[in-house]
């Protein structure tokens, strides 16, 4: 499992040091599991190494949302006064998530139809 997870690391430094050296409007770990997939593509014999790393983080991905759900909460203060534009952005994030999910499906045949059916 030490392999699985040093290769992660690995991908993610890779895709960190690329978003800052090309100055890319990307976040690093989102380049560096960009960079995973071609390389997973590449050479389908990683994927069983990192399977099981992957898995056991998969296990415990609850904990992971932890850091995120304490800093809510102390940042929960200042947007205090700004509850409206929070809504507000909640709510059209939600739509255009649902809106470009929609596409995508639709783009792609559907969810499971052979056809293609409409969205």
């Amino acid at each position: 499992m030490l392999p699985a997870f040093a290769i992660l690391l690995l991908f993610q430094c890779l895709g960190e040091a690329l978003v800052f050296l090309f100055r890319l409007p990307v976040p690093g770990p989102v380049a560096g599991m960009l960079l995973l997939l071609a390389a997973l593509v590449a050479w389908p014999r990683l994927h069983d190494v990192v399977e099981q790393g992957a898995n056991e983080l998969l296990r415990h991905l609850s904990l992971l949302f932890v850091p995120a759900g304490v800093g809510i909460v102390v940042a929960a203060s200042s947007v205090g006064g700004h509850w409206l534009a929070v809504v507000a952005g909640l709510v059209v994030s939600t739509l255009l998530t649902l809106a470009v999910t929609a596409l995508v499906l639709k783009a792609t045949g559907g969810a499971g139809s052979k056809e293609g059916g409409d969205v």
